[in-house]
């Protein structure tokens, strides 16, 4: 039996935990210190579906501008990419630069090296800044920056969630602009609060990988 290899870790920003990169035979996965494993380069459907979904909603826009809270793996930044034009423009704010730097080296062949995209930019910063930040400024925004609407990795998470990150998501966007949030389960009080700040909310179910493992839930929440 071939055992697991740590790699590398990397302290979380504002908090006591720290992520750590595994490597075992071919296969990746990231850790979370006292919840076990957060994502593996083994299982990446639920990722990628996440991406091809919010694109769909935005077919046909010309320049569209995209962010992407939360780098992970680089799954759903290579499945955007597939889905989307030329013209487009992807900002991704991840807020450990040690995920980036993973990514720039053993990650980045396990995601076809999305990074090296010149639609991309990355920015080693809290997604909830850029949201407050930029006004109307995106077409989609996707979250995948923890298990569900729960600061799992960040504490400071849980205001992405909040009626308070909703609204600032909500102006965030441009005029029928999308809000994903990957999920590994349902939440009904999210749900409801998305509707309450004014989205336009679809509930998709998707399997982890391909049409087999477990499910997990992407809510779709149109402006």
């Amino acid at each position: 039996m071939i055992p697991r290899k740590l790699l590398d870790t990397a302290p979380i920003p504002g908090s006591d935990k720290e992520l750590r990169l595994y490597k075992h035979a071919k296969d990746y996965s990231i850790d979370i210190s006292g919840e076990g494993e957060l994502m593996s380069s083994r299982v990446h459907g639920s990722e990628e579906a996440l991406a091809e979904l919010s694109c769909s909603r935005i077919n046909g826009r010309l320049h569209p501008k995209i962010l992407i809270g939360g780098l992970g793996m680089g799954f759903t930044l290579a499945a955007a990419l597939k889905h989307l034009g030329p013209g487009a423009e992807i900002v991704v704010a991840e807020l450990v630069p040690k995920v980036v730097e993973w990514n720039r080296g053993p990650l980045g062949e396990e995601a076809g090296n999305p990074l090296s995209d010149q639609r991309v930019t990355v920015k080693e910063i809290d997604v909830a800044k850029i949201l407050i930040s930029e006004k109307h400024g995106f077409d989609a925004i996707m979250l995948d920056v923890d298990n569900g609407p729960n600061g799992l990795t960040h504490i400071d998470n849980n205001w992405l969630y909040s009626f308070q990150g909703l609204d600032a998501s909500f102006k965030a966007l441009k005029p029928k602009g999308i809000l994903s949030v990957w999920s590994a389960g349902p939440d009904v009080k999210f749900s409801k609060r998305l509707r309450q700040t004014g989205f336009m909310v679809e509930e998709v179910v998707v399997h982890a990988h391909g049409k087999k493992g477990g499910k997990c839930l992407i809510w779709l929440a149109q402006r």
